[in-house]
Protein backbone atom coordinates (compact mmCIF):
# COMPACT_ATOMS: atom_id res chain seq x y z
CA UNK A 1 0.00 0.00 0.00
CA UNK A 2 0.98 3.62 -0.74
CA UNK A 3 2.73 5.69 -0.11
CA UNK A 4 -13.58 6.15 32.79
CA UNK A 5 -15.70 4.33 36.12
CA UNK A 6 -17.81 6.87 36.44
CA UNK A 7 -20.28 7.79 39.27
CA UNK A 8 -23.07 9.34 40.09
CA UNK A 9 -25.58 9.04 42.93
CA UNK A 10 -26.84 5.45 43.62
CA UNK A 11 -26.13 2.28 41.51
CA UNK A 12 -26.48 -1.38 41.95
CA UNK A 13 -23.83 -3.29 39.77
CA UNK A 14 -26.50 -5.52 38.16
CA UNK A 15 -24.01 -8.77 37.54
CA UNK A 16 -24.39 -12.17 39.10
CA UNK A 17 -20.74 -12.93 37.53
CA UNK A 18 -18.07 -11.00 39.81
CA UNK A 19 -16.06 -13.99 41.38
CA UNK A 20 -12.58 -13.22 39.99
CA UNK A 21 -8.75 -14.23 41.09
CA UNK A 22 -6.61 -11.33 42.36
CA UNK A 23 -5.67 -9.58 39.52
CA UNK A 24 -5.96 -5.52 38.59
CA UNK A 25 -7.45 -4.43 35.58
CA UNK A 26 -5.67 -4.17 32.61
CA UNK A 27 -5.57 -4.45 28.89
CA UNK A 28 -4.89 -7.88 27.97
CA UNK A 29 -4.04 -9.00 24.41
CA UNK A 30 -4.76 -12.22 23.35
CA UNK A 31 -5.51 -14.27 20.10
CA UNK A 32 -9.19 -14.58 18.53
CA UNK A 33 -8.24 -16.51 15.33
CA UNK A 34 -5.27 -17.32 13.27
CA UNK A 35 -1.92 -19.45 13.31
CA UNK A 36 0.52 -16.51 12.81
CA UNK A 37 1.56 -18.02 9.47
CA UNK A 38 0.42 -16.89 6.07
CA UNK A 39 -2.10 -19.14 4.54
CA UNK A 40 -5.80 -20.02 4.20
CA UNK A 41 -7.66 -22.30 6.64
CA UNK A 42 -11.14 -21.98 8.23
CA UNK A 43 -10.83 -23.77 11.58
CA UNK A 44 -11.07 -22.84 14.98
CA UNK A 45 -9.29 -20.36 17.10
CA UNK A 46 -5.62 -20.29 16.27
CA UNK A 47 -6.16 -23.43 13.52
CA UNK A 48 -7.48 -20.77 11.31
CA UNK A 49 -5.33 -19.20 9.04
CA UNK A 50 -5.23 -15.58 7.42
CA UNK A 51 -3.46 -13.63 4.71
CA UNK A 52 -2.88 -10.52 5.42
CA UNK A 53 -6.10 -9.56 7.17
CA UNK A 54 -6.93 -5.78 6.89
CA UNK A 55 -10.57 -4.80 7.32
CA UNK A 56 -12.81 -5.95 10.95
CA UNK A 57 -16.09 -5.30 12.08
CA UNK A 58 -18.41 -6.72 14.78
CA UNK A 59 -21.96 -7.44 13.93
CA UNK A 60 -24.49 -6.88 17.06
CA UNK A 61 -24.34 -10.77 17.90
CA UNK A 62 -20.68 -10.43 18.71
CA UNK A 63 -19.34 -11.95 15.38
CA UNK A 64 -16.09 -10.62 13.74
CA UNK A 65 -16.03 -9.88 10.34
CA UNK A 66 -12.42 -9.81 8.11
CA UNK A 67 -11.25 -8.39 4.92
CA UNK A 68 -8.96 -11.40 4.23
CA UNK A 69 -6.93 -9.17 1.78
CA UNK A 70 -4.08 -11.56 0.33
CA UNK A 71 -6.85 -14.50 0.33
CA UNK A 72 -9.84 -12.37 -1.37
CA UNK A 73 -12.08 -13.47 0.84
CA UNK A 74 -14.38 -12.27 3.38
CA UNK A 75 -14.00 -14.18 6.70
CA UNK A 76 -16.69 -14.68 9.36
CA UNK A 77 -15.11 -15.43 13.27
CA UNK A 78 -17.78 -16.54 15.91
CA UNK A 79 -17.56 -15.26 19.09
CA UNK A 80 -16.40 -19.13 20.20
CA UNK A 81 -13.24 -18.43 17.77
CA UNK A 82 -14.91 -20.44 14.90
CA UNK A 83 -13.49 -19.00 11.57
CA UNK A 84 -15.83 -19.82 8.23
CA UNK A 85 -15.60 -18.34 4.79
CA UNK A 86 -18.30 -15.41 3.97
CA UNK A 87 -17.56 -14.69 0.58
CA UNK A 88 -14.78 -14.98 -1.78
CA UNK A 89 -12.18 -17.73 -3.48
CA UNK A 90 -8.57 -17.32 -3.32
CA UNK A 91 -8.59 -16.01 -6.95
CA UNK A 92 -7.73 -12.36 -7.93
CA UNK A 93 -11.07 -10.92 -10.13
CA UNK A 94 -14.34 -9.69 -10.33
CA UNK A 95 -17.51 -10.83 -10.29
CA UNK A 96 -20.81 -10.79 -8.15
CA UNK A 97 -22.51 -14.09 -6.76
CA UNK A 98 -22.90 -16.29 -4.02
CA UNK A 99 -20.11 -17.40 -1.48
CA UNK A 100 -17.36 -19.03 -2.95
CA UNK A 101 -18.45 -18.09 -6.42
CA UNK A 102 -17.70 -14.50 -6.03
CA UNK A 103 -14.32 -12.90 -6.68
CA UNK A 104 -12.21 -9.71 -5.13
CA UNK A 105 -9.54 -8.10 -5.82
CA UNK A 106 -7.45 -7.05 -2.40
CA UNK A 107 -10.50 -6.51 -0.22
CA UNK A 108 -9.68 -3.90 2.62
CA UNK A 109 -12.14 -2.25 4.61
CA UNK A 110 -15.53 -4.05 5.88
CA UNK A 111 -18.54 -2.68 7.98
CA UNK A 112 -21.87 -4.44 9.12
CA UNK A 113 -24.92 -2.80 9.06
CA UNK A 114 -27.99 -3.69 11.70
CA UNK A 115 -29.10 -6.52 9.04
CA UNK A 116 -25.80 -8.33 8.84
CA UNK A 117 -25.06 -7.14 5.54
CA UNK A 118 -21.08 -6.59 5.48
CA UNK A 119 -19.80 -3.81 3.10
CA UNK A 120 -16.16 -4.27 1.37
CA UNK A 121 -13.93 -1.78 0.15
CA UNK A 122 -12.83 -3.89 -2.73
CA UNK A 123 -9.48 -1.74 -3.43
CA UNK A 124 -8.55 -3.76 -7.00
CA UNK A 125 -11.70 -3.52 -8.23
CA UNK A 126 -12.76 0.46 -7.51
CA UNK A 127 -16.25 -0.90 -6.00
CA UNK A 128 -17.94 -1.15 -3.09
CA UNK A 129 -19.41 -4.72 -2.38
CA UNK A 130 -22.29 -5.22 -0.28
CA UNK A 131 -22.71 -9.18 0.90
CA UNK A 132 -25.62 -10.40 2.65
CA UNK A 133 -25.92 -12.43 5.62
CA UNK A 134 -26.65 -15.69 2.89
CA UNK A 135 -23.68 -14.80 1.25
CA UNK A 136 -24.82 -13.62 -1.83
CA UNK A 137 -22.35 -10.43 -3.15
CA UNK A 138 -23.22 -7.68 -5.63
CA UNK A 139 -22.10 -4.32 -6.15
CA UNK A 140 -23.38 -1.15 -4.06
CA UNK A 141 -21.76 1.20 -5.81
CA UNK A 142 -18.41 1.59 -8.34
CA UNK A 143 -17.34 0.24 -11.49
CA UNK A 144 -13.90 -1.33 -12.91
CA UNK A 145 -12.20 1.82 -14.16
CA UNK A 146 -10.22 3.54 -11.47
CA UNK A 147 -11.37 7.85 -11.50
CA UNK A 148 -13.44 10.37 -9.84
CA UNK A 149 -17.35 10.45 -10.57
CA UNK A 150 -20.50 10.90 -7.66
CA UNK A 151 -23.61 9.00 -9.01
CA UNK A 152 -25.46 6.00 -8.76
CA UNK A 153 -24.60 2.84 -8.26
CA UNK A 154 -22.13 1.58 -11.39
CA UNK A 155 -22.32 4.91 -12.48
CA UNK A 156 -19.83 6.15 -10.01
CA UNK A 157 -16.24 6.11 -9.84
CA UNK A 158 -13.27 5.56 -6.58
CA UNK A 159 -9.61 4.66 -7.10
CA UNK A 160 -8.68 2.44 -4.28
CA UNK A 161 -11.36 2.08 -1.74
CA UNK A 162 -10.27 0.55 1.75
CA UNK A 163 -12.17 1.89 4.80
CA UNK A 164 -15.70 1.56 5.36
CA UNK A 165 -18.46 2.25 7.89
CA UNK A 166 -22.21 2.49 8.00
CA UNK A 167 -24.41 4.58 9.99
CA UNK A 168 -27.80 3.54 11.86
CA UNK A 169 -29.87 4.49 8.28
CA UNK A 170 -27.75 2.29 6.50
CA UNK A 171 -25.59 5.70 4.84
CA UNK A 172 -22.16 4.37 3.81
CA UNK A 173 -19.00 5.54 4.28
CA UNK A 174 -15.87 5.45 2.33
CA UNK A 175 -12.15 6.39 2.72
CA UNK A 176 -11.36 6.67 -0.94
CA UNK A 177 -7.73 6.55 -0.95
CA UNK A 178 -6.13 7.70 -3.94
CA UNK A 179 -8.59 10.10 -4.49
CA UNK A 180 -7.88 11.59 -1.46
CA UNK A 181 -11.39 11.68 -0.45
CA UNK A 182 -13.85 10.92 2.06
CA UNK A 183 -17.21 9.74 0.03
CA UNK A 184 -21.15 8.84 0.96
CA UNK A 185 -23.48 5.86 -0.34
CA UNK A 186 -27.09 6.56 0.35
CA UNK A 187 -28.40 3.04 0.68
CA UNK A 188 -29.90 3.55 -2.60
CA UNK A 189 -26.53 3.66 -4.09
CA UNK A 190 -26.63 7.55 -3.87
CA UNK A 191 -22.56 8.35 -4.29
CA UNK A 192 -21.88 12.07 -3.00
CA UNK A 193 -18.39 13.44 -1.72
CA UNK A 194 -18.32 14.38 1.69
CA UNK A 195 -14.97 16.35 2.11
CA UNK A 196 -11.29 16.24 0.22
CA UNK A 197 -10.51 18.06 -2.75
CA UNK A 198 -9.08 15.03 -4.35
CA UNK A 199 -5.60 16.62 -4.01
CA UNK A 200 -3.54 15.46 -1.53
CA UNK A 201 -2.32 17.61 1.31
CA UNK A 202 -3.41 18.44 4.50
CA UNK A 203 -6.25 21.38 5.05
CA UNK A 204 -9.00 21.36 7.65
CA UNK A 205 -11.78 23.12 5.59
CA UNK A 206 -15.26 22.50 4.97
CA UNK A 207 -15.87 19.63 2.08
CA UNK A 208 -13.58 19.99 -0.77
CA UNK A 209 -11.82 22.75 0.75
CA UNK A 210 -10.27 20.15 2.56
CA UNK A 211 -7.45 18.12 2.28
CA UNK A 212 -6.27 14.35 2.76
CA UNK A 213 -3.24 12.46 2.46
CA UNK A 214 -4.06 9.06 1.80
CA UNK A 215 -7.17 8.35 3.78
CA UNK A 216 -7.31 4.81 5.25
CA UNK A 217 -10.24 4.07 7.66
CA UNK A 218 -13.36 5.85 8.77
CA UNK A 219 -15.59 5.31 11.61
CA UNK A 220 -19.27 7.02 12.23
CA UNK A 221 -20.80 8.14 15.41
CA UNK A 222 -24.71 8.59 16.79
CA UNK A 223 -24.52 11.88 16.00
CA UNK A 224 -23.12 11.50 12.41
CA UNK A 225 -19.87 12.58 12.99
CA UNK A 226 -17.25 10.79 10.91
CA UNK A 227 -13.72 10.04 12.01
CA UNK A 228 -10.64 9.77 9.41
CA UNK A 229 -7.58 8.20 9.80
CA UNK A 230 -5.84 9.81 7.68
CA UNK A 231 -2.64 7.65 7.21
CA UNK A 232 -0.04 10.17 4.82
CA UNK A 233 -0.67 13.07 7.38
CA UNK A 234 -0.01 11.01 10.57
CA UNK A 235 -3.48 12.33 12.25
CA UNK A 236 -6.85 11.73 12.88
CA UNK A 237 -9.63 13.84 11.36
CA UNK A 238 -13.00 14.52 12.06
CA UNK A 239 -16.02 15.66 9.93
CA UNK A 240 -18.92 17.33 11.14
CA UNK A 241 -22.52 16.34 9.29
CA UNK A 242 -22.34 19.88 8.26
CA UNK A 243 -18.69 18.80 6.50
CA UNK A 244 -16.53 20.67 8.66
CA UNK A 245 -12.92 19.22 8.82
CA UNK A 246 -10.86 19.82 12.02
CA UNK A 247 -7.83 17.77 13.26
CA UNK A 248 -8.38 15.57 16.51
CA UNK A 249 -5.14 14.72 16.97
CA UNK A 250 -1.62 14.01 15.65
CA UNK A 251 1.05 16.43 13.85
CA UNK A 252 4.09 14.83 12.41
CA UNK A 253 4.89 11.45 11.86
CA UNK A 254 6.18 9.58 15.14
CA UNK A 255 5.24 8.60 18.76
CA UNK A 256 4.00 10.59 21.24
CA UNK A 257 1.05 10.24 23.92
CA UNK A 258 -0.28 13.80 24.29
CA UNK A 259 -3.24 15.93 23.88
CA UNK A 260 -4.52 16.87 20.49
CA UNK A 261 -2.10 18.23 17.91
CA UNK A 262 0.78 17.26 20.77
CA UNK A 263 0.62 13.75 20.00
CA UNK A 264 2.07 11.90 17.56
CA UNK A 265 0.87 8.89 15.17
CA UNK A 266 2.82 6.92 12.08
CA UNK A 267 0.53 5.71 9.72
CA UNK A 268 -2.82 5.21 11.35
CA UNK A 269 -4.90 2.88 9.15
CA UNK A 270 -7.61 2.09 11.10
CA UNK A 271 -10.23 3.96 13.46
CA UNK A 272 -13.60 2.90 15.50
CA UNK A 273 -15.58 5.43 18.05
CA UNK A 274 -17.28 3.57 20.55
CA UNK A 275 -20.39 5.21 22.20
CA UNK A 276 -18.98 7.77 24.97
CA UNK A 277 -17.00 8.75 21.96
CA UNK A 278 -13.60 7.25 22.74
CA UNK A 279 -11.34 6.74 19.52
CA UNK A 280 -9.27 3.38 18.67
CA UNK A 281 -6.74 3.71 16.27
CA UNK A 282 -4.44 1.24 14.47
CA UNK A 283 -1.62 3.00 14.69
CA UNK A 284 -0.17 0.64 12.08
CA UNK A 285 3.82 2.14 11.71
CA UNK A 286 4.01 2.41 16.00
CA UNK A 287 2.61 -1.18 15.84
CA UNK A 288 0.30 -0.06 18.67
CA UNK A 289 -3.65 0.62 19.24
CA UNK A 290 -4.03 4.00 20.30
CA UNK A 291 -7.05 5.47 22.20
CA UNK A 292 -8.19 8.69 22.23
CA UNK A 293 -10.28 10.42 24.98
CA UNK A 294 -13.67 12.34 24.21
CA UNK A 295 -11.19 15.77 25.01
CA UNK A 296 -8.64 14.93 22.90
CA UNK A 297 -5.98 13.17 25.40
CA UNK A 298 -3.67 10.53 22.98
CA UNK A 299 -2.56 7.48 25.27
CA UNK A 300 -1.26 3.70 24.26
CA UNK A 301 -3.96 0.69 25.00
CA UNK A 302 -1.63 -1.99 24.01
CA UNK A 303 1.52 -2.36 21.77
CA UNK A 304 5.23 -1.79 21.82
CA UNK A 305 7.75 -3.05 19.13
CA UNK A 306 6.72 -4.84 16.57
CA UNK A 307 6.43 -8.48 16.86
CA UNK A 308 3.87 -11.08 18.29
CA UNK A 309 2.93 -11.46 21.63
CA UNK A 310 -0.54 -11.54 24.02
CA UNK A 311 0.04 -9.65 27.69
CA UNK A 312 -1.14 -6.92 29.12
CA UNK A 313 -1.08 -3.05 27.90
CA UNK A 314 2.54 -2.71 25.81
CA UNK A 315 3.56 -5.78 26.88
CA UNK A 316 1.84 -7.27 24.25
CA UNK A 317 3.02 -6.92 20.27
CA UNK A 318 1.62 -6.31 17.10
CA UNK A 319 3.06 -6.44 13.93
CA UNK A 320 1.79 -3.40 11.36
CA UNK A 321 -1.95 -3.56 13.38
CA UNK A 322 -4.31 -2.37 10.35
CA UNK A 323 -8.04 -2.11 11.05
CA UNK A 324 -9.78 -1.97 14.72
CA UNK A 325 -13.03 -2.21 15.99
CA UNK A 326 -14.88 -1.84 19.50
CA UNK A 327 -18.05 -3.84 20.74
CA UNK A 328 -20.64 -2.90 23.49
CA UNK A 329 -18.53 -4.29 26.51
CA UNK A 330 -15.62 -2.43 25.09
CA UNK A 331 -13.37 -5.43 24.03
CA UNK A 332 -11.29 -3.58 20.99
CA UNK A 333 -10.54 -6.42 18.33
CA UNK A 334 -7.45 -5.79 15.69
CA UNK A 335 -6.75 -6.87 12.08
CA UNK A 336 -2.88 -7.85 13.03
CA UNK A 337 -2.20 -7.80 9.46
CA UNK A 338 1.72 -8.78 9.11
CA UNK A 339 1.08 -11.33 12.38
CA UNK A 340 -1.79 -13.15 9.93
CA UNK A 341 -3.83 -12.92 13.22
CA UNK A 342 -6.78 -11.46 15.25
CA UNK A 343 -6.53 -10.17 18.51
CA UNK A 344 -8.84 -9.05 20.82
CA UNK A 345 -8.01 -6.82 23.46
CA UNK A 346 -10.75 -7.06 26.94
CA UNK A 347 -10.29 -4.87 30.33
CA UNK A 348 -9.99 -7.39 32.99
CA UNK A 349 -11.75 -7.08 35.74
CA UNK A 350 -11.14 -9.50 39.00
CA UNK A 351 -11.79 -9.83 42.65
CA UNK A 352 -10.38 -11.84 45.40
CA UNK A 353 -12.36 -13.83 47.73
CA UNK A 354 -15.79 -11.92 48.01
CA UNK A 355 -18.63 -11.22 46.29
CA UNK A 356 -18.89 -7.83 45.35
CA UNK A 357 -22.34 -8.24 44.07
CA UNK A 358 -23.77 -9.12 47.63
CA UNK A 359 -21.22 -6.98 49.70
CA UNK A 360 -20.86 -4.04 47.24
CA UNK A 361 -23.23 -1.76 45.75
CA UNK A 362 -22.41 1.20 43.65
CA UNK A 363 -24.95 3.79 42.27
CA UNK A 364 -26.27 5.12 39.75
CA UNK A 365 -24.71 3.60 36.93
CA UNK A 366 -24.15 5.78 34.47
CA UNK A 367 -24.04 8.69 36.68
CA UNK A 368 -23.49 12.53 36.26
CA UNK A 369 -22.86 14.35 39.07
CA UNK A 370 -21.55 11.91 42.10
CA UNK A 371 -21.95 7.64 43.24
CA UNK A 372 -22.70 6.16 46.10
CA UNK A 373 -20.68 3.12 47.58
CA UNK A 374 -22.19 0.95 49.84
CA UNK A 375 -19.84 -1.78 51.24
CA UNK A 376 -20.56 -4.27 54.37
CA UNK A 377 -18.35 -5.71 56.31
CA UNK A 378 -15.16 -4.27 54.57
CA UNK A 379 -12.17 -3.12 56.44
CA UNK A 380 -9.97 -0.18 55.42
CA UNK A 381 -11.53 0.54 51.77
CA UNK A 382 -9.66 2.43 49.27
CA UNK A 383 -11.14 3.88 45.97
CA UNK A 384 -9.61 4.59 42.80
CA UNK A 385 -11.13 6.34 39.50
CA UNK A 386 -9.50 5.62 36.50
CA UNK A 387 -9.56 5.81 32.76
CA UNK A 388 -9.65 2.93 30.47
CA UNK A 389 -6.38 2.48 30.07
CA UNK A 390 -5.46 2.21 33.78
CA UNK A 391 -4.69 6.01 34.57
CA UNK A 392 -5.72 7.05 37.82
CA UNK A 393 -7.74 10.34 38.15
CA UNK A 394 -9.02 10.17 41.71
CA UNK A 395 -8.22 8.51 44.56
CA UNK A 396 -10.24 8.04 48.05
CA UNK A 397 -10.15 6.07 51.20
CA UNK A 398 -12.97 5.73 53.38
CA UNK A 399 -13.88 4.04 56.82
CA UNK A 400 -17.79 4.37 56.76
CA UNK A 401 -20.31 1.63 55.48
CA UNK A 402 -21.21 4.67 52.57
CA UNK A 403 -19.38 6.93 50.79
CA UNK A 404 -20.33 9.05 48.07
CA UNK A 405 -17.72 10.78 45.51
CA UNK A 406 -18.53 13.99 43.55
CA UNK A 407 -16.87 13.13 39.78
CA UNK A 408 -18.93 16.18 38.56
CA UNK A 409 -15.88 17.87 36.66
CA UNK A 410 -15.29 14.53 34.55
CA UNK A 411 -15.30 14.37 30.96
CA UNK A 412 -18.67 11.85 29.89
CA UNK A 413 -17.70 8.27 29.12
CA UNK A 414 -16.26 5.23 30.15
CA UNK A 415 -14.69 4.34 33.34
CA UNK A 416 -13.07 1.78 36.14
CA UNK A 417 -13.74 1.98 39.63
CA UNK A 418 -11.61 -0.28 41.92
CA UNK A 419 -12.50 -1.16 45.47
CA UNK A 420 -9.54 -2.25 47.46
CA UNK A 421 -9.78 -3.72 51.19
CA UNK A 422 -8.46 -6.47 53.52
CA UNK A 423 -10.69 -8.89 51.90
CA UNK A 424 -9.30 -8.63 48.30
CA UNK A 425 -9.87 -5.96 44.92
CA UNK A 426 -12.63 -5.61 42.37
CA UNK A 427 -12.65 -3.41 39.28
CA UNK A 428 -16.12 -2.75 37.18
CA UNK A 429 -16.41 -0.48 34.46
CA UNK A 430 -19.29 2.34 35.10
CA UNK A 431 -20.86 4.82 32.59
CA UNK A 432 -20.76 8.73 33.18
CA UNK A 433 -22.99 11.00 31.20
Amino acid sequence: MKKHLLFATTIIIQTSSLFFANTSSAQTVSTLAGSGYSGFTDATGTAAQFSNPTGIAIDVSGNVYVGDRVNNRIRKITPAGVVSTLAGVNMVGFLDGNGTVAQFSDPNGVAVDASGNVYVGDKNNHRVRKVTPASVVSTFAGNSTAGYTDGTGTSAQFYSPVGIAVDTTGNVFVADFDNHRIRKITPLGVVSTIAGSGTAGFADGTGTAAQFNYPAGVAVDASGNIFVADAGNNKIRKITPAGVVSTVAGSTAGFTNGTGTAAQFNYPTGVAVDAYGNILVADEANNRIRLISPNAVVSTLAGSTIGFTNGIGTAAQFQYPYGVAIDASANVYVADMMNNSIRKITTSVSVSNFDVKNNVKIYPNPASVSFTIECTGLSNAKLQVMDIVGKELMKQSFSTDSYTLNIENLPAGMYLIKLSCEQGTATEKIIKN
